[in-house]
């Protein structure tokens, strides 16, 4: 990509109600990884719309009021079953989740969504359905316009392997995979570096790598790149949506232009962390800038 001006982003995948459940009840609140980026997308100025599952119920409708409150235009696809909702149980601490059959069977239908040149980013869509997964691959021209973050999610996983195989396949076309160490678990890489150089010989153009609190890495023809998360780890209030503002910033980078040098990749990615250590200083997945 060359030029000035910023391109237009289109966010397929995930947009549902997150329940959390422990001791002291019951909360609930509009979530989904491809939701929070496509609102990042906003927050940092680019022009993103979503394209999720929505159905047309109470469910449905918080996520639509939450849409329009951030500004990001909703193409909302069938949804049979209903709004996808995922509920966290706590356990001495540790969140176990269950989704609903929508999650469960979801799918983004986009035969009639015209995409035009935009930068496609999906996250968190069901590669372990065939026919999703080749729909997915098919939007990778025109070149240079597809990234992909498969948020694997253990408890929302029909198939591992064909999910794997699916997204390994539509993942060797893209312009840009985001995947992290959690994601290499699930998947059945011996680690993330597996993962990493199995992606980059498939053919995929830049893999960002994300390890939590350890930072990320950037890797590209010629350069890798890496920096730490920029925040004291006694600020940290809340470590959700670190993950999709990052992916957030890096896209946004790419919506501007490709950097011209391996300088300009560092640049950019340390400028990603610095956003994901802000957007662990409060609670709630909304990127926030530092």
């Amino acid at each position: 990509m060359s030029g000035t001006a910023l391109r237009h982003a289109t966010v397929i995948g995930d947009a549902l109600i997150d329940e959390w459940q422990d001791g002291d009840g019951t909360a609930e609140a509009v979530g989904g990884a491809a939701l929070n980026v496509a609102a990042g997308l906003r927050i940092l100025g680019i022009d993103a719309r979503l394209v999720a599952m929505v159905g047309d119920d109470a469910d449905g409708a918080a996520v639509r009021a939450h849409l329009e409150a951030q500004g990001v235009p909703l193409i909302a696809t069938a949804a049979p079953n209903g709004t996808a909702r995922a509920t966290s149980v706590r356990v001495a601490g540790e969140p176990s989740y269950v989704f609903n059959e929508a999650a469960m069977r979801r799918r983004v239908e986009l035969d009639e969504v015209d995409l035009g040149d935009d930068l496609v980013v999906v996250s968190c869509v069901a590669f372990d359905d065939a026919r999703q997964a080749r729909s997915i691959a098919e939007v990778a021209s025109p070149e240079a316009r597809l990234v992909i973050d498969p948020n694997p999610r253990p408890g929302m996983l029909n198939d591992r392997d064909a999910f794997r195989a699916g997204f390994l396949a539509a993942a060797a076309r893209a312009l840009l995979v985001k995947v992290s160490d959690e994601d290499a678990a699930v998947l059945g890489f011996a680690d993330l570096d597996a993962l990493v150089g199995a992606l980059r010989a498939s053919g995929t153009r830049l893999v960002l790598a994300t390890e939590g609190p350890r930072g990320a890495s950037l890797h590209g023809d010629g350069f890798t790149a890496s920096a730490p998360v920029t925040v004291r780890a006694d600020a940290v209030v809340d470590t959700m949506g670190a993950g999709d503002a990052t992916l957030a910033t890096v896209v946004a980078g790419l919506a501007a232009g490709e950097p011209a040098d391996a300088a300009g990749w560092q640049a950019l990615l340390e400028r990603a962390m610095s956003v994901a250590g802000a957007t662990c200083t409060a609670y709630g997945a909304q990127l926030r800038l530092p």
